[in-house]
């Protein structure tokens, strides 16, 4: 059961970076959480930095991104690249990760776009109207 949890972490990590409207890093650091309300079940902070608690998946999904560093529960991904196209709301960035997990390692295309600062949206190209919203937790 361990793996499978670490396995469909690290796709639903990857889900998560297939869209991003925001060229620049510093705009998309930070904990994002599925559900806005429960960022202190999901996030607190030891030492500094950001990490799971010990029952975040019970409330919702999440992760943390800190420059080219992507954090899940069970899975990290390094960001290789990034082309952002549009601008302002509407612009979409595509990002290229590396993923691990405990067991394995993939590359991931990972694409968001920003419509608002404390909002990123997930989304799947060649998915017509799937996405994932996020929200910016304030630690």
């Amino acid at each position: 059961m361990r793996t499978l949890n670490h396995v469909l972490s690290a796709a639903l990590l990857g889900a998560l970076f297939v869209a991003s409207p925001v060229a620049a890093a510093e705009n998309l650091d930070g904990a994002w959480a599925t559900d806005g309300s429960a960022c202190d079940k999901i996030f607190v902070k030891k030492g500094g930095r950001i990490v799971f608690t010990d029952t975040s998946e019970l409330h919702g999904g999440g992760f943390v991104i800190e420059g080219n560093r992507v954090r899940g529960r069970a899975t990290t991904c390094d960001i290789k690249s990034r082309k952002t196209v549009g601008t302002g709301a509407n612009a979409v960035t595509h990002m290229l990760a590396s993923c691990a997990t405990d067991i394995m390692l993939s590359n991931v295309q990972l694409s968001v776009r920003q419509p608002a600062p404390d909002t990123l949206v997930r989304i799947f190209p060649g998915m017509e109207g799937m996405e994932m919203t996020y929200k910016r937790c304030a630690m």
